[in-house]
């Protein structure tokens, strides 16, 4: 635990340093940046078409990356981690980059890897951004989350993106925060090419980044007030309750029972507007040594 605490304050002062901020000297950006666009696997848990992963799909186009498209065909949130073991699998192909898998998030990275990219693996998972946070207990269920994770255990850099407020997402302003979600995601990709050593990958072999960014702004538009690495809070926030309504039926109620935030955790940095980074591992386990070599390739970022 001391390790851990000093590996976060260690984190910390490298994210709020000033002389920092902002800093990457050029000799090194130079030496350290990849050229050429990253080849992008982009999936989500809420179809393949839905406003999210267009608009991440438009910015990081728009950066100049190479982006396909391999998704669920339909939404597919809370499916976490799980995989198909059913022996056959239907897949459309709509468009030459998009790939619409009738399965989970995992279903479609897996297909994706193996298929679509079978030649070469991609540079990088972008998972999202989601429509809701994915904090807490709500990220070990979530499919965009799940998506991640298993590129992460096929030692694929990968990053999974979500946003929306703090309970129940309001549609209007969550989709407009999608376009500065997806903005800060395409500045956090320039931050990782310019601090990997060339041609070593994007982030440490399975440590991928969970990233939630909050609606700012009635409207969702508005910019975040900075990023904080954080840990996961490990109150549940989902709560399930069952009521027996008579022979083999029983009544499902979820709700959200938000306790008070616990320190560096990402319902704390959310709650004050703060893009949160949270450090994930396909077992679920991140260590001090992850925590500061996060910290090192986030030093300055900016939303």
């Amino acid at each position: 635990m001391m390790r851990r605490t000093r590996a976060l304050a260690l984190a910390a002062l490298l994210l709020s340093t000033p002389a920092l901020a902002g800093t990457v000297p050029a000799a090194a950006a130079a030496q350290a940046a990849q050229t050429g666009p990253l080849r992008i696997l982009l999936t989500n848990d809420d179809g393949y078409d839905a406003p999210g992963i267009q608009t991440m799909l438009r910015q990081l186009t728009a950066a100049g990356h190479d982006v396909t498209v391999v998704a669920p065909l339909t939404q597919q949130s809370g499916s976490g981690t799980k995989v198909t073991n059913a022996p056959t699998l239907s897949v459309k192909h709509p468009e030459p980059h998009v790939w619409a898998v009738d399965g989970t998030p995992g279903d479609a990275v897996a297909f994706g890897l193996s298929v679509v990219f079978a030649e070469r693996a991609p540079d990088l998972v972008i998972s999202g951004p989601n429509f809701g946070l994915n904090v807490a207990g709500v990220a070990t269920h979530s499919g965009t989350v799940g998506g991640a994770v298993y590129a992460l255990g096929h030692s694929v850099p990968a990053i999974a993106v979500s946003t929306g407020p703090l309970g129940a997402p309001e549609p209007g302003p969550t989709l407009a925060a999608m376009k500065p979600a997806s903005d800060y995601t395409v500045k956090l990709i320039d931050r990782l090419r310019s601090r990997a050593k060339h041609g070593r990958p994007l982030l440490p072999d399975g440590t991928g980044l969970n990233v939630n960014h909050p609606v700012v702004g009635a409207d969702g538009s508005g910019t975040a007030r900075g990023t904080a690495l954080t840990t996961q809070d490990p109150q549940p926030v989902i709560r399930s309750q069952f009521t027996h309504t008579g022979g083999d039926t029983w009544k499902v109620t979820v709700g959200a029972d938000v306790l008070p935030a616990k320190k560096r955790g990402d319902l704390e940095a959310l709650m004050a507007d703060k893009v949160s980074v949270t450090p994930i591992a396909p077992n679920w386990n991140t260590g001090p040594a992850d925590f500061a070599r996060a910290g090192a390739l986030l030093v300055g970022l900016r939303p």
